[in-house]
């Protein structure tokens, strides 16, 4: 009994010493976030721009409309048109544009109304120099597990002129499989540098996961894109961090894009290369 009331008095004593403590976690700073960029093809000539978002904001992030998009190469400046009325906040090309390797492009933003201290940002890239793509090849390994994997190895002659940074992704009967920024593959070419690329494992494909799976009969196209060093740094830094693009909330402060003032996101500009194959049946 006196173990009981001992016990007790105990409890009693932590529940009055016991404060409540409330955690704010569904606030952030609200900042602009530009995701988008442009290419040597017709894959890719649009930018969108959103505001940052709580990080348990379960909602699509509110999108910036109105803003006054303009990119140049130094001579001759395009207007980007948003997309409206059925996609706002996404500003784009003329179908026709074509970004040219080796020149560096900018990208100027006037918003309609201050987002993050200022209503105005701006950017700047270059487009690299992409491996020539000759081909592709897929293997399937048995051995890796209780079902195996797939392979894709890249052939490609490698331009040896500087020191190149490369992006990766894959398709599957004409859908992007690499379709967040945790499945991209990225590579610099510290040991291939000026050499010939010869069947480089650029992914693995569990094949016990249904959707990404490969199959006889499929068409593959792989993806080579050559992208600036700043380019590579961001995406291995939202890759660690575990976020995704675009962002429905802000990445870490340490994940540094190419925006200025403060705003998040990275505006990027890139050369492509492409190679196919239908697995045999």
């Amino acid at each position: 009994m006196n173990k009981f009331l001992f016990s007790l008095l105990i409890l009693l004593l932590a529940a009055g010493c016991t404060e409540r403590i409330n955690v704010n976690l569904d606030s952030t700073y609200v900042r602009l976030v530009v995701d988008g960029g442009i290419t040597n093809d017709s894959m890719q000539r649009s930018v969108t721009l959103s505001k940052s978002a709580s990080y348990f904001y379960n909602q699509p992030p509110p999108m910036v409309s109105n803003a006054t998009v303009i990119l140049s190469d130094g001579s001759f400046p395009d207007t980007l048109k948003e997309q409206l009325p059925g996609h706002p906040g996404v500003y784009s090309l003329d179908p026709a544009f074509r970004g040219v390797i080796g020149k560096t492009y900018s990208l100027n933003i006037k918003l309609p109304e201050v987002i993050g201290n200022s209503s105005e940002y701006s950017s700047t890239c270059k487009i690299m120099k992409v491996a020539r793509l000759d081909s592709i090849q897929t293997e399937f390994d048995a051995n890796m597990g209780k079902s195996g994997r797939w392979l894709i190895k890249i052939f490609a002659q490698e331009p040896g002129d500087e020191f190149n940074y490369y992006l990766l992704r894959y398709y599957r009967n004409g859908i992007l499989m690499s379709d967040s920024i945790q499945k991209w593959g990225t590579s610099d070419d510290k040991f291939f540098n000026g050499s010939y690329i010869r069947g480089l494992t650029a992914f693995r494909i569990n094949n016990a996961n249904y959707w990404e799976t490969l199959h006889p009969g499929d068409t593959v196209k792989v993806q080579m894109s050559g992208i600036t060093k700043e380019y590579y740094d961001f995406i291995r830094q939202v890759q660690q961090a575990g976020y995704q693009i675009p962002f429905f909330s802000g990445p870490p402060a340490n994940v540094e894009g190419n925006i200025s003032n403060g705003a998040v996101g990275f505006f990027f500009a890139y050369s492509d290369s492409f190679a196919t194959q239908i697995i045999p049946k």
